[in-house]
């Protein structure tokens, strides 16, 4: 196991490399260091000595592979520096979105899990009834409509109709709560018909083997098969979504904290991209691939436990 662990972090090494070199080229083919310090600086148009004094400030009057050198090199000790917007710290700006992006992804993350397991085991029970039939209907329906939609719907029905919690912004503390109910609504319609057609899939796949056969000869009711065996040999499949999807619940969603105002990392990515702030941007798809990665070892590791017969080494 330790092997397989080491292993997988030595071959994380170029995915980070990679990332980090593709985001470098693709900000700089996007906008110039010149056009960053005219946009940053307060004066409408500023000298060209102001613009120099910004970039030497900020590091952007190198040439180019040595500000990528110093780029990677700060990477990867975690030094992220600080905004070239604001100045904040970065580290700082992380610290006070974490928590918002936490407490709404978690709340949609647990409820997407429950809801969308029990309704695909319901749907697998019943196949080839009305129940399977209508059930898939829905759920291409339901993937067959954009996010946008759930967004603006949600809003309109659940925050201005019924008032059922507020329409947008995030408050810290015990009223958190409230203010994810709506991102915790969109997300679950959003991804409700495709979490659900996987899982049946996985469990009427899993319905078909040899042992189901099997344990249906000794007597086995039809709700132990499924509960008692498809259940826990589908948890195989089942853990690489949902385990890939833990590194999500820190780094936020980009358009659903966006539409609601939730001063979390998405928020913040966003308004990074729209400011041309690089420091920012590649502080968070650096962090972002690191807990990418951590989330496919997690996941590797998660099989061993589920399933004795996989084994890393």
């Amino acid at each position: 196991m330790l092997r397989y662990v080491v292993r997988r972090v030595l071959y994380a090494i170029p995915i980070l490399f990679g990332v980090s070199l593709i985001t470098f080229v693709l900000f700089y083919a996007t906008v110039s260091p010149e056009q960053m310090a005219r946009s940053k600086l307060s004066a409408r148009n500023p000298t060209p000595e102001q613009i120099q004094d910004w970039l030497k400030q900020h590091g952007y009057d190198k040439p180019l592979h040595v500000q990528f050198r110093k780029h990677m090199a700060e990477l990867l000790l975690l030094r992220f520096g600080n905004s070239d917007t604001t100045g904040e710290p970065i580290w700082q700006m992380i610290r006070n979105g974490v928590g918002p992006s936490a407490v709404v992804a978690s709340l949609s993350f647990f409820a997407l899990l429950i809801v969308t397991i029990s309704l695909a085991l319901a749907v697998a029970y019943y196949r080839g009834t009305y129940v399977d039939l209508w059930g898939t209907f829905l759920c291409v329906i339901l993937m067959s409509i954009t996010v946008l939609v759930y967004l603006i719907a949600g809003q309109y029905l659940f925050g201005k109709v019924l008032k059922y919690a507020p329409l947008a912004g995030y408050r810290p503390g015990l009223d958190a709560a409230r203010f994810a109910v709506l991102p915790l609504i969109v997300a679950l319609f959003s991804r409700l018909g495709a979490n659900v057609r996987f899982y049946r899939t996985v469990m009427l796949e899993e319905m078909h083997q040899d042992y189901v056969r099997t344990a249906r000869a000794k007597g086995v009711s039809e709700r132990g098969v499924l509960f008692q065996h498809v259940l826990k040999n589908a948890a195989t499949p089942i853990l690489t979504s949902v385990v890939l999807a833990i590194p999500f619940l820190l780094m936020g969603s980009l358009l659903t904290e966006s539409f609601f105002a939730i001063p979390g990392l998405g928020t913040m990515l966003v308004d990074a991209i729209t400011n041309q702030d690089f420091a920012v941007v590649r502080a968070m798809v650096f962090l972002g691939t690191i807990l990418y990665i951590i989330g496919a070892i997690l996941t590797d590791i998660s099989y061993t436990l589920v399933d004795p017969r996989v084994r890393l080494e």
